[in-house]
């Protein structure tokens, strides 16, 4: 099983409008499937219209006196689950500094779940905490929304100097340009002076779109109801990209596994595959 986290740490960047859309489109292409509200204000749960079952506090989740694979609800759309997320998960951090090896627990958390999905993505909540450092940690692939703005490129590199800080290379960095408006000079600037600065960055740009602003209204997935329009068009090309880097990746972490959908896997998957040269330049420290 993958696990691919949607974080920044500033918020309003359309982190759950990412996650949901990707999760979708992961499980439309085959794979089983899995979207982790890990966001106490349930923005995703809330697009999804899904509701918890059963409640199972952040605490007792922690503690292992609930497991994940018991809290898992339908979404409703095919190949895709939900862990709905609950107001308690504001005390993520209390409870999790209060264990022994705080920053590995999410990972150890989410071991009953890889017999059954082979993605499982985290919708994160903004800024920077022990959840979040779990959130990295348990990761093979971190998707980061970036608006074209300079604290949006001071968080990047923030971010980029805490996993090099951490030596948590072996892991993939994929931020992208969203809620991009390409009226604005600023804009162009910035998405400019990033590329040069982030070779690896995904060359999808998601706009600032009222469409893609109604999926809150909608409450689904916009390639679940506007299958042909411009902004699904869009990720799916974000998603195409990611999973072309996640092919690439060559995660240390974990058992070599072929990703590629359960009903195609007659033979086992190739040797390593070379790492995406664009990744490491922009991953590296500058100099």
């Amino acid at each position: 099983m993958k696990i691919v986290a949607v974080t920044n740490i500033k918020g309003g960047v359309g982190k759950t409008t990412t996650a949901v859309n990707l999760a979708f489109l992961c499980a439309a292409s085959g794979w089983r499937s899995l979207l982790w509200d890990l966001d106490p204000q349930g923005a995703a749960t809330y697009l999804l219209r899904c509701e918890a079952q059963e409640k199972a506090s952040a605490k007792k989740l922690i503690s292992g006196k609930r497991e994940l694979n018991e809290l898992v609800v339908a979404s409703g759309h095919d190949g895709l689950d939900v862990l709905p997320a609950d107001f308690s998960y504001r005390h993520f951090d209390v409870h999790l500094s209060s264990r022994k090896n705080p920053t590995e627990r999410l990972l150890r958390m989410s071991r009953n779940l890889r017999e059954v999905y082979d993605v499982l993505f985290l919708d994160c909540p903004s800024g920077i905490s022990l959840l979040s450092e779990n959130v990295l940690r348990a990761a093979d692939a971190v998707v980061v929304p970036l608006i074209p703005s300079p604290l949006s490129v001071r968080m990047l590199v923030q971010l980029r100097d805490f996993l090099v800080a951490n030596a948590w290379v072996d892991m993939t960095l994929l931020p992208f340009f969203s809620m991009v408006d390409r009226r604005k000079a600023l804009h162009h600037e910035f998405i400019a002076t990033t590329r040069a600065e982030f070779p690896g960055m995904l060359n999808t740009e998601v706009p600032y779109w009222s469409e893609i602003e109604r999926m809150s209204l909608r409450r689904a997935p916009l390639p679940a109801y506007a299958a042909r329009s411009d902004g699904a068009n869009l990720y799916r090309a974000l998603w195409s990209e990611i999973e072309v880097k996640l092919k690439q990746a060559a995660f240390t972490r974990a058992v070599p596994i072929s990703f590629t959908p359960s009903a195609a896997r007659p033979t086992p998957p190739p040797p390593e595959a070379a790492p995406d040269p664009a990744f490491r330049t922009s991953f590296s420290p500058q100099t």
